[in-house]
C-alpha cells in the first residue's frame, strides 16, 4: 500500500518538472523575440547605415546636430556645418540620415 502512494507520488513530481521545464524554455523564447532579437536586427540596421556613408549625405548626430558630410574616413567622419565650419566626429556619433 505504502509503496503504491510512493509511485503515484513520483509519477506527479515528472509531470510537474515537465511543466516547470516548458514554462522556463517559453519564458527564454519570449525573451529572445521581444529582447535580444529586435536589439540585433537594430544594430545590424546602425552597422549598415555606417558603412554606406557617402559625401554629401545629410546626417544627424546623437547629440542633435544636422549637417552634410564633407569626407569619409575609416573611423571619423567630417561634417560641415552652415558656411564652411566644419567639425570632425566618430562614425558612430552619426545616429541617423535625413532625406533632403
Amino acid at each position: 500500500m505504502k509503496f503504491s502512494l510512493l509511485a503515484q507520488a513520483a509519477a506527479g513530481g515528472d509531470q510537474a518538472m515537465i511543466y516547470q521545464v516548458v514554462m522556463w524554455v517559453g519564458i527564454i523564447g519570449v525573451f529572445y523575440f521581444f529582447m535580444i532579437r529586435p536589439q540585433q536586427k537594430k544594430a545590424k540596421e546602425q552597422k549598415s547605415l555606417l558603412g554606406n556613408l557617402k559625401k554629401g549625405d545629410m546626417v544627424v548626430t546623437i547629440g542633435g546636430i544636422h549637417a552634410r558630410i564633407y569626407t569619409v574616413e575609416e573611423a571619423t567622419v567630417t561634417l560641415e556645418l552652415d558656411k564652411g565650419v566644419k567639425l570632425t566626429v566618430e562614425k558612430s556619433a552619426i545616429s541617423r540620415t535625413v532625406v533632403d
